[in-house]
């Protein structure tokens, strides 16, 4: 079924086992810049789960380019035992492992490197709101040695190849671009002034690392800037490089520093986002492998782009972190068992952005491989009969690890269908990825023989009556029925709410809201449970105002790079944003607001309210249940994201 994406394909020296890659990404978990118990076990998860290829964690090449606290070391040989431990188990494993080598160029982080940032012109950062430091001729060959010096470390820590990164205007993109090198000399002007810089560190490492070491080149494409180079202008740069037969393969990514939302999209996106200008790659070069990335989520995505002659290799980076083992499960004809990435970026991205190591929200494992074994699951010693009551996120992932380790489950549901409010998310605008995750543990309990209750609401003397000796308590939460704002403490219930007409935003997505033509969405949440519920009602045709006490619309989902399309689509669908302000009174007919920087209070006429407040945590149980070992997770503890609530099920069910 995916015989093109299976098959072997061979890098200088090396035969890759199949065409998968886990792509170059910043997991950030190095400890005091040194690859440590967690960084060795992630990547050994994704070779255990039959990845082909595997490209570590971007190390910087300088102290001028260090991006994040988890980076690796520069400058020092001190990382190379450390790589070694990391590398030698993955090639034990059956995959070939590189380093990715970058350099950020003027697009810099002055509170982590509190260095200047070096550029060919000292054009502005798109990072931060720093300008850059315009290199001189001797501080660009200091740069093209600090390349070289790296890739020769990596060669002495066990891999067996580097990527240079020239992608998303880093360094070597700016050196390519003529809107970010003016320069006048020998690394300017012409495109062969234009590349020497990097046509120099490629054929340097070359020269040290030898002939059966393999050189990648990673560069992106984005048409949403006139001066970033263009598909024409990158084709022609490849195509030099390419002729030098020092590149074994080129791969491209989607977006860079001027469009960030792009360069790991979202599910606002499309997917297969570089295979059109892969294809047109794989034309002008007659050395280097293709690898297409960007948004090749699943593998009939990454077979359809192989065999269409797209691409020879791809990388899929989020897609691997959901599930490590993609790429074992589709060679044993078993792809409907990969779980899938829903795009999200919630925990894989969304903490990166704030300088925390990666993890993932459908498989909380990511980051915590060394400690809970990956995805590979321990028998329990003592299996028995456990009972699961909720089958939101928590209590799915709940008691589907539990059967893993060979407990006897079943899950009750009061509702008809598996998923809580998870669920309802799953319906808003271009969500369906959260549906096809509820249907892929519909098909994982089948395989581990979980029985599933759906329309069974369990009482405490159904609880106690049940043969069970375990109690998994995850009957979530409830949107709190008096509609209280944060930003007005101590006011209490919304006034005005016994007028009728408020709804929830969970009312809404179930359609049981009567909400007529103009609808005020209360969003003090910041997250897609406003912004999606505000954005399904524009689609509707309704008019909507967003009120929000944040200084704007998608605050919370900026740390995923969603915020910016998602108020674009919202805008574009003809939705009002009232930013800095809360909702004093309802009239039934409309809301009185009041702006949190002056106080004056205005009133918006409207036929309905929808509110995205805190929920109340749903615990209708007593403390402890006579004979019963009880756990409570999820949001029936407290109300939070998701992310925390199937980390707390994967959790529960490893003490069983």
């Amino acid at each position: 079924m995916h015989r093109n994406l299976m098959s072997p394909i061979r890098l200088r020296g090396q035969v890759l086992r199949n065409r998968i890659v886990f792509g170059a990404h910043t997991n950030n978990m190095a400890d005091d810049g040194l690859p440590g118990p967690r960084t060795a076990a992630y990547l050994l998860e994704r070779a255990l789960g039959g990845a082909g290829m595997i490209v570590a964690e971007p190390m910087p090449v300088h102290r001028t380019g260090v991006l994040t606290r988890g980076n690796f070391r520069h400058g020092t040989d001190e990382v190379i035992p450390h790589f070694r431990k990391v590398t030698e188990p993955v090639r034990d494993a059956g995959a070939v492992i590189l380093q990715q080598l970058y350099h950020i160029g003027a697009h810099g982080d002055s509170d982590l490197s509190f260095a200047p940032h070096w550029s060919p012109s000292g054009g502005p950062s798109y990072h931060d709101s720093d300008g850059s430091h315009r290199m001189t001729e001797t501080e660009i060959e200091e740069l093209i040695e600090a390349h070289v010096a790296t890739a020769r470390r990596c060669k002495a820590g066990g891999f067996q190849g580097v990527e240079v990164w020239a992608a998303y205007h880093s360094l070597l993109d700016q050196f390519w671009t003529p809107w970010s090198n003016s320069r006048d000399d020998r690394w300017g002007g012409s495109l062969e002034n234009r590349t020497r810089f990097s046509r120099t560190i490629i054929e340097r490492i070359r020269r040290d690392c030898g002939e059966d070491f393999i050189i990648g080149l990673a560069v992106s494409t984005s048409d949403a800037q006139d001066v970033t180079l263009s598909v024409e202008s990158l084709l022609e740069i490849l195509a030099l490089h390419d002729a030098t037969g020092h590149v074994d393969y080129i791969t491209c990514g989607h977006g860079g520093y001027l469009d960030f939302e792009r360069l790991m999209p979202t599910f606002l996106f499309g997917e297969k986002l570089t295979a059109p200008v892969t294809e047109q790659i794989r034309a002008v070069v007659k050395h280097a492998k293709v690898t297409s990335e960007a948004h090749v989520r699943t593998p009939e995505n990454a077979e359809a782009i192989i065999a269409a002659g797209q691409a020879d290799l791809v990388s899929i980076v989020r897609g691997q972190i959901a599930d490590p083992h993609l790429a074992r499960k589709t060679a044993e004809g078993r792809a409907d068992a990969v779980r899938g990435c829903i795009s999200c970026n919630q925990m894989c991205w969304g903490r990166r952005s704030r300088d925390y190591w990666i993890s993932c929200l459908v498989n909380p494992s990511v980051g915590r491989e060394w400690e809970w074994g990956g995805d590979r699951f321990t028998p329990s010693a003592m299996p028995q009969d456990v009972l699961v009551v909720g089958a939101g996120p928590a209590g799915l992932e709940a008691a589907r690890a539990a059967a893993e380790r060979g407990h006897r489950v079943t899950i009750a549901e009061a509702a008809p269908q598996i998923g809580g409010q998870f669920r309802l998310a799953g319906m808003q605008p271009r969500r369906g990825q959260i549906l096809d995750l509820l249907d892929w543990y519909e098909r994982e309990f089948a395989r581990l023989g979980v029985t599933l209750r759906l329309n069974t609401f369990l009482d405490e003397d159904d609880i106690a009556a049940h043969p069970a000796q375990t109690v998994i308590l995850a009957t979530g939460s409830l949107p709190d029925a008096e509609a209280r704002q944060r930003w007005l403490p101590g006011v209490g219930p919304l006034p005005g709410l016994d007028l009728g007409g408020v709804w929830s935003t969970e009312e809404v997505l179930r359609r049981e809201a009567r909400l007529g033509d103009t609808v005020i969405v209360l969003d003090e949440g910041g997250n897609w449970r406003g912004v999606g519920t505000a954005w399904a009602l524009a689609e509707q045709g309704r008019q909507v105002v967003i009120v929000t006490p944040d200084p704007y619309i998608g605050k919370e989902i900026t740390r995923t790079s969603a915020d910016g399309p998602a108020r674009a689509r919202l805008a574009r669908a003809g939705a009002q944003f009232l930013t800095e302000h809360v909702i004093t009174r309802w009239h039934g007919n409309g809301a009185t607001v009041r702006s949190l920087l002056t106080g004056t209070e205005e009133t918006i006429a409207a036929s309905a309210l929808v509110t995205a407040t805190t929920n109340i945590a749903f615990d209708p149980f007593p403390e402890t249940i006579p004979g019963k070992g009880v756990h409570r997770i999820g949001d029936c503890v407290a109300p939070r994201l998701a992310a925390y609530a199937f980390h707390e099920g994967r959790k529960v069910a490893l003490t069983l």
